[in-house]
């Protein structure tokens, strides 16, 4: 496969971004932008993330909040109109709204001369009137000169506790873990690492739906103890970054890695699960400390 060049997600993203524009009235659903990006689901919402410093649905209400004020200054529609087709379903709900953003009421905007339509924004698209889209800019808050390593890796077992529910509560999964490799004396052998495996993106899927495992990096021919599963991650290429510092940081880590390094880089996605691999020990070291690897597949 021919990688992907740093124009591939730029024009990916626009086309979503123009689709998006021009759909106002409608709630953007994930799948069909994912589609029209030719990412999955999963990807395709960090990707966007990352690169435009919002989610497709913020992007959306503010685009909408913005035409809602561009309507106040322009026309003569009456503020329940425009609440409504901003998205709120109450002229109240609406008015607060718009007043934390803009510091003043509909009725207020509607009386100033020349008032700025615009939300502050990275990205550079703002709502126009004639329909017309700019070229947004990509964010850049250092994403795109983080230090990654690309690593052909070989197949890697996993002994596997799966865990259902918000992923801060998998250290429920890695005490039972622990819990049954702890006294088989998995944690003494030579591969032993632990690894974190996570299938859905927190950001769209509900907490108590997302899916994860709990593992540790295990020999081929070991025999596993009753209570743990298998998971293989596939031999490939993969990008690999640092993180050193706190877990609850990860997340912003691969906004940066997959918003603004990946595009930027020159390769692609591929199919296959990402995951982290923590190299030391939370129970024995100081949260600035820690130290964990993110991986992600590509081509």
């Amino acid at each position: 496969m021919k990688p992907a060049t740093r124009s591939f997600y730029e024009d990916a993203l626009q086309r979503v971004i123009e689709r998006i524009l021009t759909n106002l009235d409608e709630s953007p659903q994930l799948g069909d932008l994912a589609a029209a990006a030719g990412l999955s689901p999963f990807h395709f919402h960090r990707i966007f993330r990352g690169m435009v410093g919002e989610t497709p649905l913020e992007f959306s209400r503010r685009l909408r909040m913005e035409r809602a004020a561009w309507r106040l200054a322009h026309t003569s529609a009456a503020v329940t109109e425009i609440a409504f087709d901003a998205g709120y379903e109450a002229h109240e709900a609406f008015t607060r709204a718009f007043r934390l953003i803009y510091n003043t009421s509909p009725s207020g905007f509607r009386d100033k001369t020349r008032p700025r339509i615009e939300i502050a924004t990275g990205c550079g698209v703002h709502y126009r009137a004639d329909g017309s889209s700019a070229a947004f800019v990509p964010r850049d808050t250092g994403g795109q000169n983080m230090e990654v390593a690309i690593k052909d890796m070989p197949a890697m077992r996993v002994a596997t506790v799966p865990h259902v529910g918000p992923y801060n509560q998998i250290n429920d999964a890695f005490g039972k873990l622990g819990a049954i490799a702890g006294p088989a004396g998995l944690f003494r052998r030579p591969e032993a690492a632990m690894v974190g495996i996570y299938y859905d993106d927190p950001q769209t899927t509900p907490s108590d739906e997302l899916r994860s495992e709990a593992g540790l990096r295990v020999a081929d021919d070991l025999v596993l103890p009753a209570g743990l599963e298998t998971h293989r991650l596939a031999a490939g290429r993969y990008a690999c970054t640092l993180h050193v510092g706190p877990y609850e940081q990860l997340g912003d880590v691969w906004a940066r890695f997959l918003g603004e390094w990946l595009p930027k880089s020159g390769h692609h996605i591929r199919p296959g699960a990402s995951f982290e691999l923590y190299l030391n020990d939370p129970t024995q070291v100081a949260t600035p400390e820690l130290r964990t690897e993110i991986y992600q597949p590509i081509a």
